[in-house]
């Protein structure tokens, strides 16, 4: 086939499904539900893979490298279609204050667009990052206790429903809706590790500094550059050991030191995850 009739077909595909998106909620009840389903974990896993690594993937094993590049070409250029699809059929908040007007003249816009597509080089790190989170996280639950996520809490998406946020802004920001609770998701259940299996403070003070935003522990808990084996493993036994752990979920048996779950009230443990 064609690259061309590859990258054509893929823009079709692209922006009928874009389309059906719209209209799903519009179908009574039943398109409400489905709709909340989609925006969500599983979902919404369903949805992205839709839109980014499965026609790559199908069209280069059928068409090799044609249909990897035909089907990238078609994606961008669906993208952009439902961009100008979207702002055409909202107008108003079109020509009312908007975030790609503002950085445009703050950055310029050539900057701020170029800036915004080499963004989009990450997506495939995420994309890896998920499916980490969803196919190799979950064996440590059963295994050694680390707590188990409801994973529609952290990946979902909900900036479309902000009442003026259309087409070019409305796309970039669905994008960091989704990547931010990948990280999120990602980074707790990297705490959990990190914790679990290493509390031992870095020597670099400087990295430890940047580092506690994410991992709390490494102030709350993680053993000094200077300490022993012999206090790593009296602070493990202090936080994963029986007495520490008796009152936690079976399957959140093991969280990091600083996790929700450890909260008490009246002496029974709080899952908020």
């Amino acid at each position: 086939m064609p690259l061309l009739l590859i990258a054509a077909s893929t823009l079709v595909g692209i922006a009928g499904f874009a389309g059906l998106l719209h209209l799903i909620p519009r179908l009574g009840a039943a398109g409400t539900s489905i709709g909340a389903w989609l925006c969500r974990a599983p979902g919404l896993d369903l949805v992205v893979s839709l839109f980014t690594w499965i026609p790559p993937t199908v069209l280069g094993i059928v068409f090799g490298w044609r249909g990897v590049v035909g089907s990238i070409v078609g994606q961008l250029l669906g993208m952009l279609v439902w961009m100008f699809a979207h702002e055409l059929a909202n107008r108003t908040h079109v020509h009312g204050p908007r975030i790609v007007t503002f950085l445009n003249r703050t950055v310029g816009r050539l900057n701020n667009h170029i800036a915004l597509w080499v963004t989009a080089a990450a997506l495939p790190c995420f994309i890896v990052i998920r499916v980490a989170e969803l196919c190799v996280y979950p064996f440590l639950t059963p295994l050694v206790g680390l707590p188990r996520y409801r994973h529609a809490d952290w990946v979902n998406v909900s900036r479309q429903k902000f009442d003026g946020l259309v087409g070019h802004d409305l796309i970039w920001c669905l994008y960091c809706d989704w990547m931010t609770g990948v990280y999120a998701l990602g980074a707790e259940m990297l705490r959990n590790v990190e914790s679990f299996w290493c509390p031992i403070r870095f020597a670099s003070g400087k990295k430890c500094d940047n580092c506690k935003l994410d991992f709390p522990d490494i102030d709350g808990g993680w053993v000094g550059p200077e300490g022993t084996m012999g206090d790593v493993v009296a602070t493990l036994e202090k936080m994963y050991g029986p007495r520490a752990t008796a009152d936690l979920p079976r399957d959140q048996r093991h969280p990091w030191f600083g996790h929700p779950v450890r909260m008490t009230v009246e002496g029974k443990a709080t899952d908020v995850t």
